[in-house]
């Protein structure tokens, strides 16, 4: 039977008041956020009850939301992504860059969700593709996945993209194969000085057409005078674009990807406490040198759902994006082409290859069942049950045990 405390615990204890006590200033994202999770693995959305075909023990199994910012639901969906991403690896070394927005841009951010993040996207992806592609530097066209992530470790506000590259890429000619150096891929502080301009231009652009929203704490931002002397310490500090050395082979990039892709702002395994008033939860402190990062904060619980409704995205937002080799369209094409250069056996995926991650996952996230907790055996499906109802119990038999056990 399951002990630790869930996300879902607190949202089912404390949402109802939470809404009540915020009525008006929930988005209909952030509410169906909270429903879904709050009902996610209950009889509310129906199930199936499992056997095992060794030794026949059964279990019922609950539908889950599918939600992408409900804590349960995203190990089928890395998984299943994973398997698709396989085909694309490359026998390269592989680095990992973070591009980071500062705080004056990201509070911007925040109150302007699809528009920034689309843009922090776009301006990192054209920085990365712009220097790889100058002869100075790698002189090469590169493959980029990149993932955005809005939290802290905290669940604070701090929108940064990670991006997974292949060390090298193709000539610009299609002849051959450009490695980067072992350990060493671009320079970082030309590439901060490029994301600065491209993003601060075009989030310029955006303001100047109207298209930006400030309000609450940021409503003189509105005036165009006001928004560019905001933006005018921030054209001065260095943006930090941070470059890992690359992973040790493609078993550990997707090692990688499994905890990166299909995260959200916390995990069930870092809450520690929930009393109804308080959350405790573990969290990393990067501020910290001394080699004990790992920490414990606590929250009032309305704090707590705060934060992590912070992270909620707009609708329809791709969070996962591939650019370069790598762009959905080109996709089969460039990888075909890299493993030639590469001597390595070409192996595509053509039913996924021009599908966005996150349609890819979405048809398959229910098809993984745990193995049998009993001898290990396969489960399969012997009754399907509808929203809101209970599966019927099974004939008793001398070895028939009568237990529902949540998967």
């Amino acid at each position: 039977m399951r002990t630790s405390i869930e996300v879902a615990d607190i949202f089912r204890s404390a949402g109802p008041t939470y809404r009540a006590a915020h009525a008006g200033h929930l988005s209909l994202a952030q509410l169906k956020v909270m429903s879904a999770i709050e009902i996610c693995r209950t009889s509310a959305l129906g199930g199936h009850v499992e056997a095992c075909e060794d030794c026949g023990q059964w279990r019922v199994a609950y539908n889950s939301c599918r939600n992408r910012h409900c804590p349960k639901c995203q190990g089928a969906a890395a998984r299943t992504w994973l398997a698709e991403r396989e085909a694309d690896l490359l026998p390269v070394g592989y680095f990992h860059v973070v591009f980071t927005l500062p705080a004056e841009v990201a509070d911007i951010a925040y109150q302007n969700k699809a528009l920034v993040y689309d843009l922090l996207f776009r301006a990192a992806s054209e920085t990365m593709l712009t220097i790889a592609a100058d002869p100075k530097h790698l002189g090469a066209r590169i493959g980029i996945t990149a993932v955005l992530h809005t939290w802290g470790s905290a669940m604070t506000h701090h929108p940064h993209v990670h991006m997974i590259v292949p060390g090298g890429g193709i000539a610009r000619d299609g002849s051959r194969w450009v490695r980067s150096r072992p350990a060493f891929l671009l320079p970082v502080r030309v590439l901060g000085r490029l994301f600065r301009r491209l993003f601060l231009t075009r989030l310029n652009a955006l303001h100047g057409a109207g298209r930006l929203a400030c309000f609450g704490s940021l409503a003189q931002l509105a005036d165009r005078r006001a928004f560019l002397r905001h933006l005018a310490p921030v054209r001065q500090k260095r943006w930090v674009v941070y470059a890992k050395a690359p992973f040790a082979g493609p078993e550990a990039v997707l090692a990688y990807l499994s905890r990166y892709t299909h995260r959200v702002a916390i995990s069930n395994s870092r809450l520690i406490g929930f009393d109804s008033a308080d959350v405790t939860f573990r969290y990393k402190d990067y501020r910290r040198n001394d080699g004990d990062r790992q920490q414990v904060m606590r929250l009032a619980v309305d704090e707590f759902i705060r934060r992590f409704l912070l992270h909620v995205l707009p609708r329809g937002f791709h969070r996962i994006r591939h650019y370069g080799l790598l762009a959905s369209g080109t996709r089969r094409a460039n990888v075909t082409l890299a493993r030639k250069l590469l001597n390595v056996a070409v192996a595509p995926n053509p039913d996924t290859d021009d599908k966005p991650d996150e349609a890819v996952t979405s048809d398959k996230t229910t098809d993984f069942r745990p193995p049998c907790r009993c001898c290990g055996g396969r489960m399969i499906v012997i009754e399907v049950f509808e929203r809101m109802r209970q599966p019927r119990g099974p004939p008793f038999t001398a070895t028939t045990t009568n237990r529902e056990d949540r998967p």
